[in-house]
């Protein structure tokens, strides 16, 4: 069942555990811990605070030593427990450069 859904992804996955910043554009900065990511977003848990639907966030996270930020909207945020939820972002902006040291990383190199 787990292949059906990796096959339906536009994007593959790279599988993270790794502290990330975020805030909402002119906002303070928030931690979170990174799930996965893919050239087209990011999955993240954030405790402590509510994400909703709609809203853009800017990160800030590590791919093969290298420092990415990226602007993104939230398209699905889930409750994990009273405190923890789970976010998907999808990238609106992200520099060209991290963009490929995101496909490279997916692709193994």
């Amino acid at each position: 069942m787990g292949s059906r859904m990796e096959e339906r992804r536009k994007y593959p996955r790279i599988q993270t555990d790794q502290l990330i910043s975020f805030s909402y554009v002119e906002d303070e900065s928030r931690l979170g811990v990174s799930k996965n990511v893919s050239a087209g977003g990011i999955c993240f848990e954030v405790i402590g605070c509510e994400v909703a639907m709609g809203d853009v966030l800017r990160l800030t996270f590590n791919v093969l030593d290298e420092t990415i930020v990226a602007v993104g909207r939230v398209s699905w945020a889930t409750d994990i427990d009273a405190f923890t939820q789970e976010v998907g972002l999808e990238f609106i902006e992200i520099d060209p450069f991290a963009l490929r040291t995101l496909e490279r990383s997916a692709a193994g190199d």
